[in-house]
């Protein structure tokens, strides 16, 4: 056994705990060697949020892969878990090494949303690192961040040392070794600083003047303390070719927001879309080797045992291949039964092929996003798109057998009206119309229509445009509300008008924010982008108290004048943005750029595209970009999907919705697998250890029947669930297995499952369950369990009395009360429950039951109960309530269930073996 978690003796009374124990398949823990610099990256929100963000999981495999760096990962702590640190004077640690992030060389943050900025002080606070970098000394860590908000960082960049800009796959590698070596050398921190300086495309906030603009009165960069510091600062571009995606990335923890395997498969986007920042600081549109991408989705899918791959992108549809590399990955996928997503389709040029791939492996409901709710306003933005295409999409989308769409829009763009407003609940009205038409009479159709608010950001043809007022966002919502209202299902959601606001200061803000910013941390401010979190009032008082007015930054910009983020580089030409802003306010369109003039979709074969010899548009934004090199490059990624010819659309009936076969049809080969879970698999909750199982059967190579159904699920039954915390030496489940497995491959199973599997979960046996035999959950009719109290704690609790003593009498008297009730609450309604009326028996805790509990990871100077109680058709005594009976008050206790009582109602009941191994 290791080193216990540092936060062990409390982790039980915090949500989710497993978000902070590691220990995931694919999670890499190097040893820390000398020489090596060591990094800890640092997501600003909770794991399962952090968990679904690619750049996170790109970086993670990078710096682990090269020898000389080493990266681990932390997340941002809830609020329960700050509170825990913060009364115990703990630091915050990385999941791998359980290390405070002041022991790292490198502590790098990633920027994906300015209402983080508050978790990355609380997170440099509780890791022990001064929040300020002038107040850093020799040996803390460099702190250093990238990702999408670096490109305007102003309001932060008194808490970081360094920023980098754009890409992340080479620049991260190499500040980490420059810092150690330096270090090592012997050289000052501001020495370090300057030679990152000199990297390129490596901001250092401390190293460049500031002075109010003139025109705006905002603070801006002006120039570098040193001339030989460049200026403005470039971003970096890496050619995508030279860095696979990564196919092992750590899975099996608390479920992640986004609970799916997702495979970038370009980055940029040819449509241009004037309020999408992504969409411009990303550029120019790099495609991945639409057979690597193949390549890594099955390699991935065999590592992590994933049962959904997402092919991501900014723009998906629009990548030049996807039509024929979708086909080849739901090949392959339908083989397997995992579901294939598709991230931001586009709303028009879906060919019925493309959707019918689809259907073969997924189920639910597509997502389009339109964004505006008339032509007038979907012109202004640039949105390529018609209402006549949308509702063409809307009618092959649920005509295949789809009942749910989605449709994301923005209220409170530039000229935005009451009828464009209006306009958003109209659209979906239509496409819902449209949709119960193709689904026909009697099936199901629902459209969810998400409106966002506009934040104008950097970098974009709008950043010099004025933000809506909270009070006149919060009018057009109403009038959202009061449209969509009595439209059944058309499902209406809106996004928070408060956060929007105060990160729109935050996104167009400058270096005077940053006061305001720690007086807000130090108030409470925390999670600000979450609804039930964000307090608008700590913020009000912190801008107060700086003497900051928001309305400038929430205001109109003039064009001329320089800008708080002027001084980064993006790659875009310096009239470029202010263009577009003009065609917008004339509301004219730009066609997408890449494509061939007078296309809005790419060619799907290699003979169309040869044959194309029309120009690709460009508008020369700056990026420079080589057509004739793109052009080459993707007829040869047409060539190498086999896409050669041009195929005639075939003209049929939508394929029906598959029959699911009659229970007679279906073949049972039932199994039934023991398992332990100790460790971290403790505190991760049953209904997470159901989503892991069929992960660890696919990483195996284990084929498990499905339910029946139009979501069908692997067929499991389990014994009765774990309480959170409570560690357990056997568990059981029964599992329907496609075919029958030989002798040997049965043998072989439990410890093949155990090798993939997260820590903590270890598979003991695996029995096969003769046809007609009774489930798992129908033969437990008790468990017993070891209540674990150090001997000290006993002691206390025992008062005059010798611990063992104490406990024997405590067993005694417990078993001759006729009753022992205990209140219960469930979701706020409270019941008395009578423990007592459960317990079978109960003795000290002695001999083999106390030796089982060394192998749960139980070590000291243990004493306890063994108790043994009834699980019955009218319910069961939670672990923890047996422990408050017997003890006569909550004590600080451990739980180990040693194994469940088995056996069909009225025959003697049986014990699982778990101590006759011990």
């Amino acid at each position: 056994m290791g080193a216990p978690h540092p936060y062990a003796e409390f982790l039980h009374k915090v949500t989710k705990p497993a978000r902070y124990t590691g220990g995931e398949v694919g999670s890499r823990a190097k040893a820390w060697e000398p020489g090596v610099a060591t990094v800890c990256l640092a997501f600003p929100d909770v794991y399962d949020i952090g968990m679904s963000h690619l750049g996170f999981k790109i970086l993670y495999g990078i710096l682990n892969d090269d020898p000389r760096t080493l990266a681990e990962r932390c997340y941002a702590p809830w609020v329960d878990m700050e509170a825990e640190l913060r009364s115990r004077g703990l630091p915050l640690v990385s999941l791998e090494s359980k290390r405070p992030l002041r022991d790292f060389d490198v502590v790098g943050f990633s920027l994906q949303f300015e209402l983080t900025y508050t978790n990355i002080l609380n997170m440099l606070e509780l890791g022990g690192v001064p929040l300020r970098s002038s107040a850093r000394g020799e040996d803390d860590p460099l702190v250093i961040a990238g990702g999408p908000v670096a490109t305007h960082p102003e309001p932060l960049t008194p808490f970081v040392d360094a920023i980098v800009i754009g890409d992340g796959e080479e620049k991260s590698t190499e500040i980490a070794v420059l810092w150690k070596r330096l270090k090592t050398e012997g050289k000052t921190r501001e020495e370090r600083l300057r030679a990152l300086a000199t990297l390129g495309a490596v901001y250092v906030p401390s190293l460049y003047e500031v002075a109010a603009d003139a025109d705006t009165g905002l603070e801006v960069v002006k120039r570098p303390k040193d001339s030989a510091l460049p200026f403005p600062i470039e971003r970096s571009l890496v050619d995508l070719k030279k860095h696979k995606f990564p196919a092992v990335s750590p899975t099996g923890g608390p479920e992640a927001i986004f609970d799916r395997l997702s495979i970038e498969v370009a980055r940029g986007c040819t449509e241009g879309c004037r309020f999408c920042q992504a969409g411009m600081i990303y550029r120019p549109v790099r495609e991945r080797d639409p057979q690597e991408i193949v390549d890594t989705v099955l390699e991935a899918v065999q590592a992590t045992g994933q049962d959904e791959v997402s092919l991501t992108a900014l723009s998906t549809a629009d990548v030049s291949c996807i039509s024929p590399l979708i086909k080849k990955v739901t090949d392959e996928l339908a083989k397997r039964k995992i579901s294939l997503g598709v991230s931001s389709l586009r709303a028009y040029g879906l060919e019925p092929e493309l959707l019918d791939q689809l259907r073969r492996v997924r189920a639910t409901g597509l997502t389009f996003a339109p964004e505006a709710g008339t032509q007038r306003m979907r012109d202004v933005i640039n949105k390529n798109v018609t209402e006549e295409q949308l509702l063409e999409t809307a009618e092959r989308v649920f005509s295949r057998g789809w009942a749910k769409m989605k449709l994301y829009f923005i209220c409170g763009l530039p000229t935005e009206t009451d009828e464009d407003v209006v306009g958003i609940v109209e659209t979906g009205a239509r496409a819902l119309q449209a949709g119960k038409r193709a689904a026909g009479r009697g099936k199901p159709a629902e459209v969810t229509v998400s409106v966002s608010v506009h934040v104008p950001k950097p970098h974009t043809p709008f950043q010099w445009c004025a933000m809506d007022s909270l009070s006149e966002v919060d009018r057009k919502q109403a009038i959202l509300r009061d449209r969509a209202r009595p439209i059944r299902a058309l499902r209406l959601k809106t996004h928070d008008a408060k956060a929007s606001v105060l990160e729109g200061v935050f996104a167009r803000g400058d270096r005077r924010l940053a006061g305001a910013l720690e007086r807000a941390f130090h108030a409470g401010a925390r999670f600000d982008s979450w609804d039930d979190q964000l307090d608008l009032e700590i913020w009000k008082k912190a801008f107060e108290e700086e003497g900051i007015d928001t309305a400038k930054y929430l205001g109109t910009l003039p064009i001329s004048a320089r800008l708080p983020w002027s001084h980064i580089d993006v790659g875009l030409e310096d009239g470029f943005l202010a263009r577009e802003y003009r065609k917008a306010l004339q509301s004219r369109l730009s066609p997408p750029c890449g494509k061939a003039a007078g296309m809005f979709v790419h060619h799907t074969n290699k003979e169309d595209a040869v044959a194309d010899a029309r120009r690709l548009v460009c508008y020369d934004c700056g990026v420079a970009c080589d057509m004739t090199q793109m052009r080459a490059e993707r007829v040869g990624f047409l060539e190498r999907l086999g896409a050669e010819k041009r195929t005639l659309p075939v003209v049929r009936e939508p394929e029906p919705r598959p029959q699911v076969p009659r229970p007679a049809a279906l073949e049972s080969h039932w199994i039934r697998l023991f398992f332990e879970k100790t460790g971290p698999m403790a505190l991760l909750g049953h209904l997470d250890l159901i989503r892991e199982l069929p992960r660890v059967f696919r990483r195996v190579g284990l084929e498990v029947a499905y339910t029946r159904g139009f979501h069908p699920k692997p067929d499991m039954t389990f014994g009765p669930a774990l309480s959170l915390g409570v560690l357990s030496l056997e568990e059981a489940v029964d599992v329907r297995i496609a075919s029958r497995l030989d002798p040997e491959t049965l043998a072989r199973l439990a410890d093949q499952m155990t090798a993939s599997s997260p820590d903590g979960l270890t598979f003991l046996r695996v029995e096969r369950v003769p046809p007609g035999s009774p489930r798992i959950s129908s033969l437990v009719r008790g468990a017993r369990y070891a209540i674990v109290l150090a001997r000290s704690v006993a002691a206390d609790l025992a008062g005059s009395a010798a611990p063992d003593a104490w406990i024997a009498e405590r067993a005694q008297a417990t078993l001759a009360a006729p009753e022992a009730r205990i209140r219960r609450e469930i979701k706020g309604l409270a019941k008395m429950v009578d423990v007592r009326s459960y317990l079978e028996g109960v003795t000290p805790l002695e001999g083999a039951a106390l030796a089982a509990v060394g192998r749960a990871g139980l070590v000291g100077d243990l004493i306890g109960f063994d108790a043994t109680a009834a699980i019955r058709g009218d319910g069961a005594a939670k672990p923890s309530e047996i422990a408050e009976v017997l003890i006569g008050r909550p004590a600080p206790v451990q739980i180990v269930r040693l194994g469940l009582v088995l056996g069909p109602a009225g025959a003697p009941a049986e014990a699982f073996g778990s101590l006759d191994t011990a």
